[in-house]
């Protein structure tokens, strides 16, 4: 007999999430495949709190028809209602690849007909079993906070178990079969990973993946560890120009997510939702003012009211979404 939507919450979470909005793909359908918190790493900077179970093994957790019964249920449901998904995508509250069935789930979702997502903190690329169920998914993210041992070990805290060498060069084995859409996402934490001698070694290296676009992150929400920072808006605008120098795509990804990526009419929220993703120069901007008719005041009113930063690097000035402090979140 097949179960129901409701009877398909395994662990005490819903396995088919939203759609939940994303700046980078749309309208997402999230896949919940791991329990909550079970992870290989335990990031200083993550919102979801300290990893509870810090796991190297990989595990079955459902039965791919499982997952992929509920994604179908979900979509029908937003069908009826109208409501478009863009992508769908494993963006668990854990590593989504320590499922050791990743790659049958996303063969058995590939057949209806929406587009296919993983987020992974790339750790276990190192096995050729995981480098083969990420390979038939559209896009893979995969996260590449730092090149330097030390510094890995201090921002993922990952599991005693894990070589950074070895993750790395997995990395590159993947990025050189993958067909599909790569891209990396990079967290800048203040005095951790953002002096520019590591910036530039990490910039070279992820030129060697050749990744579609590089997000640059920054911790813009309750971390699960006292001291974590964003960086100020001036080493922000340095790694954005050093990834820039090396790379044919860099997203600053700065605000809440409520950013407008289109326009909306609004001069104010669409110049918050640019300068969230890229920073502008002093010219962009004033052509950006100039194309909708806007006095040079929206910015000086913007920077007063702490929206809005203005920088100067390399004898150039720039304006970005002001980076405000964040409180640390209570461990789970």
């Amino acid at each position: 007999m097949r179960t129901t939507r409701s009877e398909r919450k395994f662990f005490d979470h819903e396995v088919a999430v939203g759609p939940v909005p994303s700046r980078r793909l749309g309208r997402i359908l999230g896949i919940n495949n791991i329990p909550p918190k079970t992870c290989n790493y335990s990031c200083r900077y993550c919102q979801l709190g300290r990893t509870s179970v810090r796991q190297l093994d990989r595990c079955e957790y459902y039965k791919p028809t499982e997952i992929v019964l509920s994604v179908q249920d979900r979509l029908a449901e937003l069908l009826e209602r109208n409501e478009p998904v863009d992508y769908l995508m494993f963006f668990s509250e854990g590593e989504p690849t320590l499922d050791q069935n990743l790659g049958g789930e996303i063969i058995g979702l590939r057949s209806l007909g929406v587009p296919l997502a993983v987020i992974t903190n790339a750790s276990l690329v190192t096995r050729e079993d995981v480098r083969g169920d990420l390979g038939w998914a559209d896009l893979v993210s995969l996260k590449v906070d730092a090149v330097d041992p030390r510094i890995w070990r201090t921002i993922n805290r990952p599991h005693r178990d894990l070589d950074h060498h070895q993750i790395l060069t997995g990395a590159e084995i993947f990025a050189r079969r993958y067909h599909g859409t790569l891209v990396i996402e990079t967290m800048l934490v203040k005095n951790v990973n953002d002096d520019e001698e590591h910036v530039k070694e990490l910039a070279a290296y992820l030129e060697s993946l050749s990744p579609s676009k590089v997000y640059l992150t920054v911790p813009i929400r309750p971390p699960a560890c006292r001291g974590v920072h964003p960086p100020d808006e001036h080493s922000v605008i340095r790694a954005y120009q050093i990834l820039c120098s090396r790379l044919p795509e860099v997203e600053c990804m700065l605000g809440d997510g409520s950013g407008s990526c289109v326009s909306t009419g609004d001069v104010v929220t669409d110049l918050l939702g640019i300068a969230a993703i890229r920073p502008l120069r002093k010219d962009t901007l004033t052509e950006f003012l100039i194309r909708y008719d806007a006095p040079w005041d929206t910015v000086t009113d913007l920077i007063r009211a702490g929206e809005l930063a203005k920088v100067k690097y390399e004898g150039e000035v720039f304006y970005l979404r002001k980076l405000k402090k964040v409180r640390r979140s209570r461990a789970r």
